[in-house]
């Protein structure tokens, strides 16, 4: 499941909980993520589901729900 492998990357890139990552879990204000683990995220969701993701469209991720959506609707 896209979500079950956005948060393990999330819980071990960022050393937090995994209880504390929700589809509603605002990345940087719920999570903790700065700039640099923001394009850190990223790189790794990259990697993980073979893909590539704009900036734009990284812009417009705030959640975990938010990273997930793309995924599923990018990841064809």
């Amino acid at each position: 499941m896209v979500f079950e492998k956005v948060k393990n990357i999330i819980v071990d890139q960022l050393d937090v909980d995994a209880e504390k990552v929700t589809m509603e879990s605002n990345v940087t204000e719920d999570l903790g993520a700065d700039s640099l683990d923001v394009v850190d995220l990223i790189m790794s969701i990259e990697e993980e589901f073979d893909m590539e993701i704009d900036d734009e469209a990284v812009e417009g991720m705030k959640t975990v729900g938010d990273i997930v959506a793309f995924i599923e609707n990018n990841n064809k």
